[in-house]
């Protein structure tokens, strides 16, 4: 399949730096076809709300940016193309589907490549998607957004011998009943995750806790998330590529009803800024 690039539905800029950043989830633009038939204002709540302002700083520090402005609802670039629920189809899928009890379990709870339900079990659709439009969203959505983290991550280590990629996301002060497998849990002021520490190295990792923690917050390691398809598909910490994944508990910089920003926006965005400084003046080599 081609990849086929849509500018009006990714953001890339370039770096100078070791710091590639990248946010897959906080996309506004919903597309025409979409054909989705719950309320608006609900699936609104899918989205990683502000993400990309926390981090607009990123590319003036030297860090390569990459952002889907499509809404993870539609597509969720996160997730491999095997993590497919085929009920939603309205046809055979012609490809591979997953059969890992890891990538099945958000299928399960309908938070697959392409969502069945929001975090609060509402249906997406009232039809069946045609196994084309599948085959179209992944073309137009998944394939470029992969393939711009990628070229961002391989420029970065061949500029200096090491790459480190953050993947930037924020979740709900308390999980939801179908967001992961412990509903309930009161999340941290931060989750850090690298995959138990097989995304980066376990010194890295450590080291963004420490940071974030010495700024005043709460940080959570590995738990309840530890990063999926995007930083699992680009890191290899044994060649120096280094990959992190960053959540953010929304409740420290808005209102999780409203999606409007409050007074905590401003700090975390000045202590997210200060992370990123140390990080972009980090050798992880070092560590």
């Amino acid at each position: 399949m081609a990849i086929v690039l849509e500018p009006a539905l990714i953001k890339e800029v370039a770096g100078s730096n070791a710091l590639v950043l990248d946010s897959p989830h906080s996309g506004t633009a919903y597309p025409d076809d979409f054909g989705f038939a719950c309320d608006y204002a609900t699936l609104r709540r899918a989205e990683d709300t502000h993400v990309e302002k926390l981090y607009d700083f990123a590319p003036a520090l030297g860090a390569a940016w990459v952002e889907a402005l499509f809404p993870r609802s539609y597509l969720d670039a996160n997730r491999n193309t095997t993590e497919l629920d085929v009920s939603l189809l309205d046809g055979p899928w012609p490809d591979a589907i997953a059969s890992d009890a890891a990538l099945l379990a958000k299928v399960r709870l309908g938070k697959g490549l392409i969502w069945r339900s929001t975090d609060e079990g509402v249906p997406l659709y009232a039809r069946q998607l045609s196994v084309a439009e599948v085959q179209s969203r992944i073309a137009r959505c998944w394939q470029p957004y992969h393939a711009a983290v990628k070229s961002a991550i391989d420029a970065a280590h061949a500029r200096h011998g090491f790459s480190m990629h953050i993947n930037c996301h924020s979740m709900p002060a308390v999980s939801s009943r179908y967001g992961t497998d412990f509903p309930g849990l009161v999340h941290a002021d931060f989750v850090v995750g690298n995959r138990d520490e097989t995304s980066s190295s376990a010194a890295l990792g450590q080291f963004i806790c420490s940071q974030l923690r010495a700024l005043g917050f709460d940080v959570a390691y590995n738990h309840p998330y530890k990063g999926v398809e995007l930083v699992r598909r680009y890191s290899d910490p044994g060649a120096q590529r280094h990959s992190v994944q960053i959540e953010i508990n929304r409740r420290l910089y808005m209102d999780e009803g409203t999606l409007q920003m409050h007074a905590g926006f401003a700090p975390l965005k000045a202590s997210l800024h200060s992370l990123v400084q140390t990080l972009a003046q980090l050798d992880p080599r070092a560590l």
